[in-house]
């Protein structure tokens, strides 16, 4: 054999070599390929298998009755241990037991934040009670003096210029005083010609007359007072009755039976 022959068959046999070593390489990557679709397979449908029997699986899944909602459960995971799947088991039991302990708790603050907000409105009421009551105690002891100021307007008479000065000082001092009462809230009753209201007046004396009507208040002993809706005294007062009729009746006479 020549020289040239030898290369010749040295070359074939170098181009054989490098066909088979790339043959080798592309069925390695396509068994790779085969192996990655598989292991996609795998992680979207949740279960060992290949590619091309999932869309069949699937069918069959929507052709048939609708599924029920199962419980929330641990993921599956089948690459997992024992002691990992009790893992997660108790993971997701601890989940739902703190759930529920939040509800609790929710519910628990509602209730105590419902029961704080009553809480200061009773007491709130309470307070403005508590000061309506001592206002009006005070006030009621100083009724007494507006009394004495008013009884002294009408049955003192001035008879000279001393006399006139003193009356103008009590008077100036009477009327401060009333000015004050009613920048508090506190405000007279007139109950002369009106009808007679218990809630209001307390009558001492019923008078017959034919001027008034019958419950009407014809006057007045002591004035009565409030303190904005609430009354701090009664009025004493006079109300008209229905006048009594003096005359009597005449008596009808009966007919004389015919004489037989």
């Amino acid at each position: 054999m020549s020289k040239e022959a030898q290369v010749t068959e040295e070359q074939k046999q170098q181009e054989k070599t490098q066909t088979e070593w790339a043959a080798e390489n592309s069925g390695g990557a396509s068994n790779s390929a085969d192996d990655a679709s598989e292991a996609v397979a795998s992680d979207e449908w949740g279960h060992q298998g290949k590619v091309q029997d999932a869309p069949r699986e699937a069918s069959l899944e929507e052709s048939g009755p609708t599924a029920t909602a199962e419980p929330t459960a641990a993921p599956e995971n089948p690459d997992a241990s024992p002691e990992e799947f009790m893992a997660m088991e108790a993971l997701v039991q601890a989940n739902q037991a703190f759930t529920i302990q939040l509800e609790e708790l929710k519910s628990q603050y509602a209730r105590l934040a419902a029961d704080f907000d009553n809480f200061r409105k009773r007491t709130q009421k309470e307070k403005l009670e508590l000061e309506a009551q001592a206002k009006c105690a005070t006030i009621r002891e100083l009724l007494s003096v507006v009394d004495n100021f008013e009884r002294a307007k009408e049955q003192i008479k001035p008879q000279n210029d001393g006399e006139m000065n003193l009356h103008k000082s009590y008077l100036s001092v009477y009327k401060q005083m009333v000015e004050s009462l009613k920048r508090i809230g506190v405000s007279a009753m007139y109950p002369k010609g009106e009808e007679f209201d218990p809630n209001f007046h307390e009558a001492v004396m019923r008078e017959p007359t034919r001027e008034y009507a019958e419950g009407i208040v014809t006057d007045e002993f002591r004035r009565g007072y409030m303190l904005g809706d609430r009354v701090l005294r009664h009025a004493l007062v006079k109300v008209a009755a229905a006048p009594e009729d003096d005359e009597e009746t005449p008596t009808s006479e009966t007919p004389d039976s015919p004489q037989e």
